[in-house]
C-alpha cells in the first residue's frame, strides 16, 4: 500500500523521459562554446542567468521529439508563455521541471569549470611574467610547466612546442621581450580576460607560436 501512495498521478511511466533527458544533455554538452560566448556577452553580474540556454534547449528538443514521435502531446501547452513559472500537478510537467533543474545544475558546472580555467590561466600567466623577470630562463607560455630550450635555430619544450627560428636571431632575451609585449598589448585592448599562447601548424608544415583570446578575438603571431 505504501508503494501506491507514491505512484504517479496517472499511474503510468513517462515513456519519453529518458530519451528527452538524454537529448537535452547531449545538446547542452555540444553547445558549450555557444553557452560561454553568450555568457561573456551577457556579462557575469547576473550569475549567468541571461546567458542560460536551458529553456531554449528544452523547447527545441521537445519540438524535435514531437516530430519524431507522432501523437506526442505537449505537456506544457496549457501553461502559456511562462513554461516553467509555476509548479504543476501533472506528472509530465513535474518530469520537465526535474530535467530543467538537472540541466541548470550542469550548466552551472560548465560555467564554474570555465572560471577555474580562467583563474589557472591568470595564475600561470603571472608566473610566466614573474619567472622571466626573476631568472634568466623563459618559462614555456603553452604549458607553464617547463623552461624553454632556446637556441639559435629553434625554441622547444618537452610539452611539444617547437618553432624553427633559424635566421631570425631570436635569443632568450628577445623571446622574453616578445612574450611580455603580447601580454601588455592584449591588456591595452581593455579586455578583462587573458591571452592564451599556443602552437599552430602552418600550411607549409612549419609551426608558429601565437597569442590569442577567445573573448575579444585577439590574435597575434609571436614567432
Amino acid at each position: 500500500m505504501e508503494a501506491l501512495k507514491h505512484r504517479p498521478r496517472y499511474g503510468n511511466p513517462i515513456p519519453w523521459k529518458d530519451t528527452y533527458r538524454k537529448r537535452c544533455f547531449e545538446r547542452l554538452k555540444n553547445s558549450r562554446s555557444r553557452l560561454l560566448e553568450r555568457y561573456r556577452q551577457a556579462g557575469e553580474s547576473d550569475g549567468g542567468r541571461k546567458g542560460s540556454m536551458v529553456e531554449e534547449i528544452m523547447q527545441e528538443e521537445w519540438s524535435a521529439l514531437q516530430s519524431s514521435e507522432v501523437g506526442l502531446a505537449t505537456p506544457w501547452s496549457h501553461v502559456g508563455i511562462d513554461l516553467f513559472g509555476a509548479v504543476q500537478q501533472d506528472d509530465e510537467l513535474v518530469v520537465l521541471q526535474e530535467i530543467q533543474q538537472e540541466l541548470l545544475a550542469e550548466e552551472l558546472a560548465i560555467l564554474e569549470d570555465y572560471h577555474k580555467n580562467l583563474q589557472f590561466e591568470e595564475q600561470s600567466l603571472n608566473a610566466l611574467v614573474e619567472g622571466m623577470e626573476d631568472s634568466g630562463f623563459v618559462i614555456c607560455p603553452v604549458c607553464f610547466a617547463n623552461n624553454l630550450t632556446v637556441t639559435s635555430h629553434f625554441i622547444s619544450c618537452s610539452c611539444g612546442l617547437y618553432v624553427n627560428t633559424l635566421g631570425r636571431q631570436v635569443g632568450a632575451e628577445a623571446l622574453r621581450a616578445l612574450l611580455e609585449q603580447q601580454v601588455t598589448q592584449h591588456a591595452d585592448t581593455q579586455c578583462s580576460y587573458n591571452p592564451v599562447f599556443s602552437m599552430v601548424t602552418n600550411m607549409d608544415g612549419s609551426s608558429s607560436l601565437v597569442a590569442s583570446c577567445g573573448a575579444c578575438d585577439y590574435l597575434f603571431v609571436v614567432l
